[in-house]
């Protein structure tokens, strides 16, 4: 029997029960509740350029101020997003709900895109993130020229040439011997907020692109986590968040309440509906719900069948479908939770043969692009794979809306868990540097086989410690496909994106500011040039240790001081000689690794070979970008 006689056979034998049901509430319930209206005030909108506004923010020209919290009201136009800080407009460049920031920048209308004040944020709800922030210092009308062995920018522009000098310098270069003489005799200074990252706070970067290229950028904002309140939990059960009466709602689609939408006080919204209308309208109301019910199940049905010939058509043959009631019994009802990512929940289970697996349950359908985009995405990946560094895919489960993967169980976790340990000293594991050697060899030439040992090659885009994990015998594997993306064929050498895509840290320049050249495979080779080098210095990619009063400092900094300087990488209570080897030819391949221009950066064959050869033949890589290093301790 078909589905869709099963489901016209269901629902004929309800049909009756519906009709009673629909003429007892016309008959004994005078009134009903409708669907809260703050609940549908306050939807997420998107704004200007595809920005998604949603609480803590909201659009006064469309919604009520009950949408969201004092201070954060955004104003759109056809093509931006705007929002006023201290009586003056910021363009808004992106917003990261999770992690309470928004990237902005000024919108320069003068002709020589420069800034003509400072930025002002007493009064608002922002600060700048501090660990993102650099300045870039503009001098105006300087009767006094910079000693010609600084490095600055010059400004030269017709509305503001008096006849005296205007340059731009870095806040890095402040303090300078005989600098402050020159510009003590500025008429005026304004000093900008820009994003800190590599590259960017040079002056080949400010030849490059100019000052106007680095300001269009922006710089970060953060809000306090304590102005979104319990939004996440109201979002978790389905309510829109919002801000009334000088205290945190969750609007939900029946009515408000002050925690989320399962719990908390009520607030009794209703509207009284008029007997007559359910008398004479419950055959329209059931020929509706019938219409809709059936809509529903054939647009599923369509849906469902997509992916279902997608599995087929391009499915690992080895990889066993699942129903979602098979996932509750092998997880024990999704007891044991080993981790949480963008796109879902990763649980662990066990088969009825006993072997040991991880299932990633992915989140409801419709935040992955309707059909599941991040499960087709990630099965059309793996499944294309077979190698002893690339994470097996021994199952998946599609039923209905519910989504999942299952995977090979890998006992000693992520890399991530393993060098960032912070358990007790006397207890915390010894990282004997040849096991991290052969890790690192292991990940390199997974990468390589995505790169060229596919029919069809594979750009990961989201490597970094936490997408490593590592079986019984510390074998490596790389996962978590859901950010990967196709090439058509290995000859292509720059893929298309419409957006920025990885984590933090691990991210090349490139996939965020174009001139530094096309996105490729050498952005996974940046990406996993981070990782190493946080393997070695068994630190994340800013040490608060090593920040100066300027907050300006970057991991890379840190590790080229210390080969410079012939100091030790590894930690004190190891310092044994061939261990200092291994160290220091990992760094080298790291530092190769993250060249700001792609060009530069090795391929990840190239990378194995350096690995896998003699010390002394790796040449020492010059610095990534250009900084203050001076400043740098080992």
């Amino acid at each position: 029997m078909d589905h869709q006689n099963l489901f016209f056979i269901k629902f004929k034998a309800i049909l009756p029960l519906l009709i009673i049901n629909t003429i007892f509430l016309a008959t004994f319930l005078p009134e009903a509740q409708s669907a809260d209206p703050k609940f549908d005030a306050c939807k997420p909108q998107t704004c200007g350029n595809g920005t998604s506004i949603s609480y803590p923010f909201w659009i006064p020209q469309i919604q009520q101020s009950y949408c969201g919290y004092p201070g954060f009201e955004v104003n759109c136009t056809k093509e931006d997003a705007l929002i006023q800080i201290s009586g003056y407009e910021y363009l808004i460049r992106n917003i990261s709900y999770t992690d309470y920031s928004l990237m902005v920048a000024e919108d320069l209308q003068n002709d020589c895109h420069i800034p003509l004040r400072n930025v002002t944020l007493s009064g608002s709800p922002f600060r700048l993130g501090q660990s993102s922030t650099g300045y870039l210092n503009f001098y105006y009308n300087c009767t006094k020229p910079i000693p010609s062995r600084y490095q600055y920018y010059p400004i030269n522009c017709s509305s503001i040439d008096t006849g005296n000098q205007s340059f731009a310098l870095f806040e890095h270069d402040l303090g300078l011997p005989d600098l402050n003489a020159s510009l003590e005799t500025c008429i005026s200074i304004v000093t900008a907020p820009v994003v800190k990252y590599p590259g960017m706070m040079s002056y080949v970067q400010l030849e490059e692109v100019g000052y106007g290229g680095i300001m269009e950028v922006g710089f970060q904002l953060e809000w306090n986590e304590s102005v979104s309140g319990s939004c996440c939990e109201c979002q978790g059960s389905g309510g829109r968040c919002g801000f009334d009466q000088n205290e945190f709602w969750c609007f939900c689609s029946d009515q408000p309440r002050r925690g989320n939408c399962n719990s908390g006080p009520k607030i009794i919204v209703g509207k009284e509906i008029v007997k007559a209308l359910f008398l004479v309208g419950y055959a329209i109301v059931l020929g509706t719900i019938i219409w809709y019910c059936r809509k529903i199940y054939l647009n599923n049905r369509r849906k469902a069948q997509v992916v279902q010939d997608f599995l087929e058509a391009y499915g690992s043959p080895a990889a066993k479908k699942f129903s979602y009631s098979d996932i509750k019994k092998m997880t024990n009802s999704l007891r044991e939770k080993l981790g949480q990512g963008g796109y879902g929940t990763v649980f662990k289970g066990k088969l009825e043969d006993g072997h040991l697996v991880a299932v990633k349950v992915l989140n409801d359908s419709k935040g992955n692009g309707g059909n599941g985009g991040e499960f087709i995405n990630e099965v059309a990946t793996i499944s294309k794979t077979s190698h002893v560094n690339i994470v097996s895919l021994l199952g998946f489960c599609f039923d209905g809306s519910k989504r999942a993967l299952i995977y090979e169980f890998m006992p000693n976790g992520s890399l991530e868990k393993l060098i960032h340990n912070m358990e007790p000293a006397e207890t915390r594991p010894q990282l004997e540097w040849s096991r991290l050697y052969k890790i690192a060899v292991g990940i390199a030439r997974g990468l390589e086989y995505l790169h060229r040992g596919c029919s069809t090659r594979i750009l990961h885009f989201d490597i970094k410690p936490h997408n490593i994990l590592l079986d019984e015998d510390f074998c490596p594997k790389i996962s978590d496909f859901g950010l990967a993306k196709l090439c058509p064929s290995r000859k292509d050498s720059i893929v298309s994106m419409t957006g920025a895509r990885g984590t933090a840290g691990y991210i090349a320049p490139e996939v965020f500011f174009r001139t530094f050249g096309g996105v490729s495979h050498k952005s996974d080779v940046y990406s996993y040039g981070m990782m190493v080098l946080e393997m070695v210095g068994g630190r994340r990619n800013i040490d608060d240790n090593q920040i100066d009063d300027t907050g300006e400092i970057y991991f890379a900094n840190w590790i080229y001081k210390c080969i410079g300087q012939g100091e030790h990488l590894i930690p004190n209570e190891v310092q044994m000689e061939e261990h200092e080897k291994i160290s220091k030819k990992m760094v080298l391949v790291g530092m190769w690794c993250i060249q700001v221009d792609p060009v530069n950066r090795p391929s990840m064959s190239k990378a194995v070979e350096m690995l896998e050869g003699k010390l002394e033949s790796l040449p020492i890589p010059p610095t990534p970008f250009l900084s203050s290093s001076s400043r740098f301790t080992c």
